[in-house]
Formats: C-alpha cells, structure tokens, sequence
C-alpha cells in the first residue's frame, strides 16, 4: 500500500485547513485519532509547517471537497506517475568498509555466545561469507591473533532485534529438529520391543513342540497285519497222544 509523505505534517495541514473528521485524518495519514486531536490542540507538532498533499500530487481538492460533504468516506491518494521504488533484493548485509575489520570479532562473539547459530545466519548478521565465519570457526583466519570476541550490536554491525530474530529461529529449528530425533528413537526403540516379543513367543512355542512326544494317530478302517511267528500254532502234541 501507498504511504503518505511527511504524515504528521500533511495530517498538520489537513486540521489547519479543511473540515474532515479527525478519524479520516488518522485513516489517511495512519496517525492515531488521538494524536490527530492533539495536533488539532496544538499539544503536539507545534510550529511544525503543514504540507499541502494537493501540490505533490498525493490528494485533489475534488477528493477532499468529496469527504468534507460524507464524514463516513475516506481520502484516497491520487495515482502516481512515478514509479514505485524495487525492494531491494536479499542478499549480503552492507558493512561500511570502517566496519569490515570489526567483522571477525563479532564472528568470534556470535559463535562463542551463540553456539546455536547456523554459519549462514552468522554471515548474514555481520555481513559476510560462510567461508570467513568457517575460518574464524576453524582458527584458520589470516588476522586470528588479533581477533577478539566483541558483541556486533555493540559494533553496529547488526541491530538486537535482527540478533534476537536469529537466536529464536535457530532454538526453534534445534528445538524441532531434538523432538523429531526423540520420536525417532522411541519408535524404533518400540519396534525392537515389538521384535523380541515376537521371537520369545516363536522360541516358547518351539520349546514346546519338541518336549512332547509325538503320538501315532490311530488308523481306522485298515486291517491289522499280524506277524507269522505270532500267529497260534496247533497243538500237535496233544493230537500225538490220542
């Protein structure tokens, strides 16, 4: 979205000089009601000169005569011919080259401090290379007899918030990265479980099969076969007597 140039200034001229309300001051200007009324008492922007929006380009006198007449309708910025300004690209921080030689010390703080940073989010804070963090890491610096840990908000080489943006990701990453390696572990620890569960049923089983002796089922239906030296013999004695 658009912003206004110079909002206390223009919201200073717009209570001088028109009738609008002073919340559709604040929704243009995106000043707060209540410092719009303070500037409306003159508690605030004293002796500030107001600016015109009507003469760069950012409101007609068409657009404000329109909300003048409907205190629910708010302004709204005139197009512009020039172009917006391009964000500028991510890439590596800019270090003013008095700072560049400070960079080493606040690599050497950040690492000692906090050990949690990635190199990457290391360079990006002070504004150099993966290599020169890994150097630094390594002691393997050109300069590293004369490096000394020294904290880089201190340096001006980072803001705190930029530095407490990048500890809270990086614990958040460990963080997840811990809980995902304990989940891990507790199901393959579960599996083995599982595992050697299974083999105890499978080894008491076995053990059972074999103490028992295995019994003949019995035939039915089929004819006994008897051997020739078991079968009767008559009595030939007997029959020898008589």
């Amino acid at each position: 979205m658009s912003q206004v140039l110079m909002p206390k200034a223009t919201a200073v001229w717009l209570v001088e000089n028109t009738t609008l309300t002073f919340d559709q001051i604040s929704a243009f200007t995106g000043l707060h009601p209540l410092e719009i009324q303070a500037i409306a008492d003159g508690e605030v922007a004293g002796g500030m000169t107001g600016l015109d929006p009507t003469t760069n380009g950012q409101l007609t006198k068409e657009e404000i005569k329109r909300c003048e007449t409907d205190p629910g309708a708010q302004l709204k910025l005139s197009p512009r011919d020039v172009p917006e300004p391009v964000a500028r690209s991510k890439g590596p921080r800019y270090t003013p080259v008095a700072k560049r030689q400070d960079r080493p010390d606040a690599i050497a703080w950040l690492l000692k401090v906090h050990p949690e940073l990635q190199d990457s989010q290391v360079a990006k804070l002070v504004g150099s290379t993966k290599s020169t963090v890994q150097s630094v890491k390594d002691r393997t610096h050109w300069n590293m007899q004369n490096v000394r840990p020294r904290d880089p908000v201190t340096l001006g080489l980072c803001t705190l918030k930029d530095l407490n943006d990048a500890v809270d990701r990086a614990r958040r990453k460990a963080a997840r990265e811990d809980a995902a390696k304990k989940k891990a572990a507790a199901k393959a620890a579960k599996a083995a479980e599982a595992a050697a569960a299974a083999e105890a049923a499978g080894g008491v089983e076995v053990a059972g099969t074999e103490g028992s002796a295995p019994s003949a089922a019995p035939v039915v239906g089929a004819e006994r076969v008897v051997d020739p030296a078991d079968a009767e013999q008559p009595d030939t004695a007997v029959e020898h007597d008589q």
